[in-house]
């Protein structure tokens, strides 16, 4: 009975323990543009797949391929943005609705990425697809673009930024090194300033941290 008891009682320590560092505050997005060329039946697609952090890259970019593609059929595209990935829209340009850019929001969800739009450029062939088609076709380009990139894992990250007296310099900096907190600015005197960044999931236990530094102090919002 002893060993049982000791046992739950290592396990509930380690579960307190790995909570702050086991909370969802990392996405996957790609490093750089990825291109690629899928051909169906005389068909040529041209998909890119391309890192964005906002809606007005998404505009800007399909401005610039636009220009670049204008003798082309369609530009179909789909993007997600935001760590939640709850911000998305797609666009079938002219093609029957939900055969292109709904094939492609799919390839982006089904990859979990997020600040990412895939767009499709379509020279038609000559010979008509159907719906089936052309969902097979549009879904297989954003499939190529997306596998070609470089997929990589980021973190959200929060700031934070308070002042203290220069005294109890080193019991911030104490804590900057043991969190792995960066430091975004600072600035020195017998009254200092410093705005440091860290993970969302270590954000509270920082905080909590440097509350506990005497004469340290967090602006007003």
């Amino acid at each position: 009975m002893q060993k049982i008891i000791t046992f739950k009682i290592v396990i509930f320590a380690f579960e307190i323990l790995i909570t702050p560092l086991t909370m969802n505050d990392t996405f996957k997005t790609i490093k750089e543009l990825s291109k690629a060329i899928f051909t169906e039946q005389k068909s040529k697609f041209i998909s890119y797949a391309i890192p964005i952090q906002s809606v007005d890259d998404v505009k800007s970019e399909l401005e610039k391929y636009k220009k670049e593609y204008y003798d082309s059929r369609h530009i179909c595209w789909a993007y997600v943005l935001g760590a939640d990935r709850s911000e998305f829209r797609s666009n079938d340009d002219g093609e029957p609705s939900g055969t292109a850019g709904k094939p492609i929001l799919g390839q982006i969800n089904s990859n979990e990425l997020t600040d990412i739009l895939v767009l499709v450029v379509r020279y038609f062939g000559g010979i008509k697809l159907g719906t089936s088609g052309l969902i097979t076709s549009y879904r297989s380009a954003a499939a190529e673009a997306i596998e070609g990139a470089e997929i990589v894992t980021k973190t959200v990250d929060c700031s934070i930024s308070f002042s203290f007296e220069y005294p109890f310099m080193n019991d911030v900096m104490k804590i900057v090194k043991d969190m792995e907190a960066t430091i975004l600015n600072q600035s020195y005197d017998m009254d200092c300033y410093m705005t440091l960044q860290i993970r969302q999931a270590q954000f509270d236990l920082l905080k909590n941290r440097l509350s506990k530094v005497e004469s340290l102090n967090f602006p007003e919002i």
